[in-house]
């Protein structure tokens, strides 16, 4: 804790990083119940049903060791779900997620796809049957939600390079019988599309680097080309398949001509994108997710700075308003049945102090009741704000990035941790509360997480500036961040920590190099520490990283590793080690094969023979971040006392 922290009992490391009691709250097709999953500490999480007449609550699915993970309704009373063990950590996972069903009294369980690795047979209660082998896994698109019938995906991997998928074999599933049927596709499918009425519709196969999107034609029964293109450059009147509406009409992700995508309907017959978009807006991407019953297109999920809901049913635009103004504080997301008989929504509350909180909506009686909370440890009181923020880079560039400020501080001359996102390619973060960014508020530092050009959600421009400036105006963007709070006053300029994982512990690394003056310290956890390692692999440890990424994505928007050499060599933590002399927090798992260990213990050897400052943190059984709760525990209480020392007055 910094010496200008508040006196008082801080909350403790453990209850930022639990795992959730309350989560994934669904409500069956009908409207007249909710799937939960509920947890305990250190207890398996299980699968519930709220009945939400009786308000009965019944547990309908549980393992000893074993947690629920994903579950989907199928029908009114039937689900599917998998598992997860969240007691042992990635090298000590030795089995798969499985598939299984059960009907939402209890009774009618069913295991559908093996969890043994390398079996396709298993021993169930009622003797040995026949199981889909392990690497089955459920197609998570709801459809209609009126069949016992589901669709599983089955990925094949390249015989020759495992971390390659060959293509993904698609079958349809009865979880009644566990009787499963291929289905006919074009040949070399990647990714699979049900529409609204749960068949499937839409297939992307792949030639090497060129995507192509075919669509099932319901009526003739044959598989036809829609277009085809780059799947990096996405050039031209390139798209992406989003959805389809309860009338049949897709509807896609493009640019358009414009920088920022936006949601566009797709003439099936004329092989058209419409002129207009269905939902855009100025400074974001579209990134949602389109809203629909059995019978109607309602509305759309987006993305801005936060998530928000827009309706183009009047209906539920006026539940929206009457539910927000009796929760003014949170955003509000409403789902609805599929086929409602009751005229019950679920409301999901969550802002940048609370963590999602469950509710009913009645909307005949108005009346509001709380089912759960995601988090039941969190207060509210005791989190800090955060706000989206917007400065510009040293070459004009805007950046957005989020900003939060630890409670009950004068914002002024603070101590600052920049934390990166990985990646790079992604967006990093929405407005809403975030267990890291909240645990160092919590412990008297601002944080700046920003959205660096190369993040994605912010338009084609943004992206794209971002490509092949690893170390470079990457860099820059968040450099320019932190010194941006400096002119804001609302840090100390002596005082400021960069900090990140994966991509982000890359440039944790490198803004230790490039802006010593800016940056007393830094940690990273996972972190890439050289680019060319990331091609190559090191000592016969090669990463997870595929073959086509390798080949087509990587060179184009990292770099090449014969045009680019002297880029990639400037810009590798390797290769410029003798340039970190300040205090560094270095983690990795033994198990990580997205950056093996080794691109931290070859970066740690050197390092340590002239910065006697470097701390070196090794979980042998975790992978590319932390599973474990425990493991998150440890990890943070040691960052604790690395910024208590290193920020400390």
């Amino acid at each position: 804790m910094a010496k200008s922290d508040p006196v008082g009992d801080l909350p403790p490391v453990e209850q930022f990083f639990q795992n959730p009691s309350f989560s994934q709250a669904q409500l069956a097709p009908n409207g007249k119940s909710v799937a939960v999953l509920i947890g305990k500490k250190d207890t398996p999480s299980l699968l519930a049903v709220y009945d939400l007449k009786s308000a009965d609550v019944k547990v309908i699915a549980s393992f000893r060791e074993l947690d629920i993970n994903h579950f989907q309704w199928i029908s009114d009373t039937r689900l599917v779900f998998d598992t997860w063990d969240s007691q042992s950590a990635l090298a000590e996972t030795y089995e798969g997620p499985g598939l299984f069903a059960v009907n939402s009294d209890g009774s009618g369980f069913r295991q559908l796809v093996s969890r043994i690795q390398y079996t396709e047979r298993s021993t169930g209660e009622r003797g040995e049957r026949d199981l889909l082998p392990w690497y089955s896994k459920l197609l998570r698109t709801a459809g209609r939600q009126n069949s016992e019938y589901v669709y599983v995906i089955r990925p094949m991997l390249d015989s020759l390079n495992w971390n390659e998928v060959e293509h993904v074999s698609l079958l349809r599933l009865n979880t009644l019988t566990g009787k499963a049927e291929k289905v006919d596709g074009p040949f070399g499918a990647q990714h699979w599309m049900l529409d609204n009425n749960g068949e499937p519709r839409i297939s992307v196969t792949r030639e090497k680097n060129i995507e192509i999107i075919n669509y099932l034609d319901p009526v003739k029964k044959i598989w036809r080309k829609l277009a085809s293109f780059d799947m990096y450059l996405r050039e031209g009147a390139s798209f992406s398949p989003h959805a389809f509406g309860a009338d049949g009409r897709l509807y896609v992700e493009a640019n358009n001509g414009h920088d920022k995508e936006g949601l566009y309907s797709f003439d099936l017959d004329q092989l058209k994108i419409s002129d207009k978009a269905i939902f855009s807006l100025e400074h974001y991407d579209f990134n949602g997710s389109l809203i629909t019953d059995s019978n109607r297109t309602l509305g759309v999920r987006y993305t801005s700075d936060a998530e928000e809901t827009y309706w183009f049913d009047s209906a539920m635009s006026g539940i929206q308003r009457t539910v927000d103004s009796k929760l003014p504080n949170t955003v509000n997301r409403i789902s609805i049945a599929q086929r409602s008989e009751s005229p019950i929504v679920l409301v999901e509350a969550h802002s940048d102090i609370q963590p999602t909180v469950y509710l009913i909506f009645n909307y005949e009686t108005n009346e509001l009741n709380k089912i759960g909370e995601m988090y039941r440890d969190i207060s509210a009181k005791e989190m800090s704000h955060q706000e989206m923020i917007r400065y510009r880079a040293r070459d004009g560039l805007e950046i957005p990035a989020y900003l939060t400020l630890p409670r009950g501080r004068a914002a002024k001359n603070l101590p600052m941790v920049v934390l990166v996102h990985g990646g790079p390619f992604t967006r990093g973060k929405t407005w809403g509360w975030n267990a890291e960014a909240q645990f160092l508020a919590s412990r008297g530092y601002a944080v700046l997480e920003p959205e660096f050009r190369g993040s994605t959600g912010f338009g084609n421009a943004h992206f794209q500036s971002g490509w092949k400036q690893w170390g470079l105006g990457m860099q820059d963007d968040i450099a320019d961040g932190a010194l941006w709070a400096i002119k804001q006053a609302y840090v100390d300029p002596k005082r400021i920590c960069i900090a990140g994982a994966s991509y982000g512990g890359y440039a944790s690394l490198m803004g230790l190099i490039n802006n010593p003056e800016l940056f007393r310290c830094g940690f990273e956890w996972v972190g890439v520490t050289d680019i060319n390692m990331m091609f190559e692999g090191y000592k016969g440890h090669d990463s997870d990283l595929p073959a086509i990424w390798k080949s087509y994505g990587m060179p184009l928007l990292i770099g090449d590793p014969i045009e680019d050499a002297a880029q990639l060599k400037a810009t590798s933590p390797l290769q410029q080690e003798a340039r970190i002399t300040q205090p560094l927090l270095m983690a990795y798992g033994g198990a990580d094969r997205r950056v093996p260990m080794f691109h931290g213990k070859v970066l740690y050897d050197k390092l340590k023979m002239h910065n006697p400052n470097v701390e070196w943190i090794f979980y042998s059984k975790e992978g590319h971040g932390w599973k474990l709760v425990k493991t998150n525990v440890d990890f943070w209480s040691r960052v604790e006392k690395f910024l208590q020392k290193n920020l400390g007055e």
